[in-house]
């Protein structure tokens, strides 16, 4: 099911939170729009509503970020594959192995190929300056869990 939403960066935090709440093992986030869209704010916010104090660093250069209990109270890797050009690469970062106890966030899932991630939860943010647009193309799987109405 889509979902479409209006927002403000302002409104991120809230977004965010709320999406990072419902996570449950074995989800998977897919996060796209253009650089400066605000995906690793979105990132960041459910990192946070998880527990994170710190402030999460984009994971541009590391690719993946992993966060794990005590830190978090759920396992969680923040993936950027900004700089993935071949998807043979993708192996290597053994992603399905984070979903066996935690959940993905993967910024950039275009770099996954054109099948993407089967599954995952997609949310795209276009538009700029403070207004932003969210559409999220919601799985089965999440259920009664979307937290956005």
């Amino acid at each position: 099911m889509s979902h479409r939403y209006d927002y403000t960066l302002a409104d991120a935090e809230r977004i965010g939170a709320a999406i990072g709440l419902a996570l449950m093992p074995g989800d998977v986030v897919a996060l796209s729009g253009n650089l400066g869209a605000g995906k690793t704010t979105l990132a960041r916010a459910m990192l946070k509503a998880r527990g994170l104090v710190s402030e999460a660093p984009s994971p541009t250069f590391a690719i993946v970020q992993p966060y794990a209990p005590p830190e978090v109270d759920l396992p969680i890797a923040h993936v950027d594959l900004y700089r993935i050009e071949d998807e043979g690469e993708l192996i290597e970062l053994g992603l399905d192995e984070y979903l066996y106890d935690g959940a993905l966030l993967i910024e950039w899932p275009e770099r996954l190929g054109a099948q993407g991630w089967p599954g995952a939860l997609s949310i795209t943010i276009s538009g700029n300056g403070e207004a932003r647009i969210l559409t999220a193309d919601v799985p089965t799987s999440w259920g009664s869990r979307w937290p956005l109405r």
